[in-house]
């Protein structure tokens, strides 16, 4: 319930980022971290108190970002946005931060959704994790791209997630998302495995952590490279899945494979029963 992965619209890639920016992660390479995308996370996560010392979530409505000094919001761990311009930026960048369309948890239980970065807080962010360009490597038309891409696979998540929980519809109509973080490094066992067959390794991984109305659910994502960004700015293969480290969780998977499965063969008969009214038809 997860397949749905070069940074091209149809179009070349912006010119910020490596071309080779699938392999360089899969390699162990360290992307940016501004959000979901791209963040680093140690350990399997039951809860947000449970995370260790890494990228969590920014402030109430905001991308998690890595930071290790002590002026963090003491109720998400997160320090505030930077929104500034660096020293010797090249041109300026838009602040404005577009909302995404995730429920995030509150305290209150009020309905507010997470934000994704402004284009300045990405710059910023990438320029932490060491990046650094010439002038006439990046424009600010790229970096408009790069978010638009970032933010589609955020979305394009979400609704995978979703489709696993309509599963539990009667028992929670509203699941929202909790903590995210990225792990890069740490390939799963299903990613591994598809690379013993001869399969290419995701370029990122990342552990999203869904409050199912009081009821903490992980689910494991695996970003693969696919190709060219469509015209809605997706550029990745997202297989989304629950993680195996519930009773839960994997008898849901269990009922998805099963599902799979009948519903392939139901379809394959299906079409043997047209194919042969058609060549009876025809004698």
């Amino acid at each position: 319930m997860g397949n749905n992965a070069s940074f091209n619209v149809q179009m070349e890639a912006p010119k910020g980022v490596p071309a080779d920016h699938a392999k360089h992660m899969s390699a162990g390479g360290s992307p940016p971290p501004e959000c979901p995308m791209h963040q680093k996370q140690g350990g399997d996560n039951k809860s947000a108190s449970a995370v260790p010392p890494h990228p969590k979530m920014q402030q109430a409505s905001e991308c998690p970002v890595p930071h290790d000094n002590s002026d963090v919001n003491p109720l998400n761990m997160m320090p505030p946005a930077n929104q500034q311009p660096s020293p010797g930026q090249p041109f300026a960048l838009p602040t404005e931060r577009q909302t995404s369309t995730i429920p995030k948890v509150t305290e209150d239980g009020s309905v507010q959704f997470w934000q994704y970065p402004s284009q300045q807080m990405f710059w910023n962010a990438m320029l932490r994790k060491g990046w650094r360009w010439k002038k006439e490597d990046v424009d600010q038309k790229d970096m408009g791209d790069i978010i638009r891409i970032h933010n589609a696979n955020n979305e394009q998540a979400w609704q995978e997630v979703l489709k696993w929980e309509a599963l539990h519809a009667k028992e929670c109509g509203n699941p929202r998302l909790k903590s995210f973080g990225g792990k890069a490094k740490d390939f799963s066992p299903r990613a591994r495995f598809r690379s013993l067959l001869g399969y290419e390794l995701p370029f990122d991984r990342h552990d999203w952590i869904v409050d199912r109305c009081g009821k903490d659910v992980r689910y494991v994502i695996d970003y693969y490279d696919g190709g060219l960004v469509d015209k809605d700015y997706r550029f990745a293969l997202l297989d989304v899945r629950p993680a195996m480290d519930s009773v839960d969780n994997v008898w849901d998977r269990m009922r998805v494979t099963y599902m799979r499965w009948r519903y392939e063969i139901t379809d394959k008969f299906a079409s043997n029963d047209k194919e042969s009214s058609k060549a009876s038809a025809s004698d």
